[in-house]
């Protein structure tokens, strides 16, 4: 009977003790090009993991930015248990690693394959440089109409208490008035770096109330509060024509390791990259199938919208930098 409770009580132990160790069901990582310069330590998208572990198999894939999240069968593994993972991805080095599961991210790095053969080898590589990125943005050209300058006065008696009047001067004592203008630049046109300044009366006792001109427009206003006699003001501004176009864009990438990486604001279209192919100037649009003969590449959108590309040189290619 002592002994059946003894058995009892280290299962107890053992379960508790297995227990505060925690169950882990999802093992989450990073697949990256192996190097030994940080900044040529890319991510390695697609590529396949397939974990062994005491409970069964399971496999995922990274993605764009080689992030991978491996969800473990049904029943888990145990903090501290060994667990062996392995990783490919065409073009690289397939590797397995042993490792106990601790609290940590997995980090894997892989080494880019040699070439296949003699032919391989000895075959022609093809050197990109003067690598472009060239997309278009709608945007506007400006074509300047003309200038507008234009008095307007705010007629008040000065030395007037205010005595409960509706309209004072800022600190109450003195009867005020509010007046103002209104542009319009017409159809089509807007008024741009529209300014007002006071010329003439008594300008300290008099302010701007209201600020509808510098933001420029078809219409602006302006409206000035006058506490002393009269002042008068003057409004200028520019006027232009505003028509949509078509602008375009051009940008210079990242390269690391062979690996072309940029981005595109959210409004960008006809994406296309310019490169100088052994000498030769060559424009290559990139469609929605991000369909390249010389790179695969791999498009992610950020929360704000902005596209992430990176596109991985197919072998036989360079890039000189």
């Amino acid at each position: 009977m002592g002994a059946a409770v003894a058995v009892i009580v280290a299962a107890g132990i053992i379960f508790a003790q297995v227990s505060r160790r925690g169950l882990v069901r999802t093992i989450t990582g990073v697949v990256l090009a192996a190097n030994s310069d940080p900044a040529k330590q890319v991510p390695i998208p697609n590529a396949r993991v397939t974990c062994v572990g005491r409970t069964g198999q399971a496999t995922a894939q990274s993605d764009d930015s080689g992030l991978f999240r491996l969800a473990l069968p049904e029943k888990g593994l145990w903090l501290g248990e060994t667990v062996e993972l392995s990783f490919e991805r065409a073009g690289y080095k397939p590797l397995e690693e042993r490792r106990r599961l601790l609290r940590q991210l997995w980090v894997t790095r892989l080494e880019p394959a040699p070439a296949k053969g003699k032919a391989a080898a000895q075959s022609a590589v093809v050197t990109l440089s003067d690598v472009r990125v060239r997309y278009l943005t709608k945007g506007a050209t400006i074509t300047a109409i003309g200038s507008l300058a234009r008095t307007f006065q705010v007629v008040n008696h000065g030395d007037v208490p205010c005595e409960n009047h509706a309209t004072c001067s800022p600190d109450g004592k003195w009867r005020a008035t509010i007046d103002g203008v209104m542009l319009d630049a017409g159809q089509g046109q807007e008024f741009r770096n529209a300014r007002v300044s006071c010329i003439a009366g008594p300008c300290p006792f008099s302010r701007i109330e209201t600020d509808d001109f510098s933001r420029g427009g078809r219409t602006i206003r302006v409206a000035v509060r006058d506490w002393s006699d009269t002042v008068t003001f003057l409004l200028e501004a520019e006027v232009v024509r505003a028509a949509a176009s078509d602008l375009v864009e051009q940008a210079y990438p990242a390269i690391f390791g062979g690996v072309i990486s940029f981005t595109l604001p959210p409004a960008a279209q006809g994406l296309s990259l310019e490169v100088e192919w052994n000498g030769q100037e060559i424009t290559f649009p990139l469609g929605p199938d991000l369909a390249l003969s010389w790179a695969n590449c791999t498009l992610k959108r950020e929360p704000d919208q902005t596209r992430l590309y990176s596109c991985e040189l197919k072998p036989g290619f360079r890039v000189k930098t």
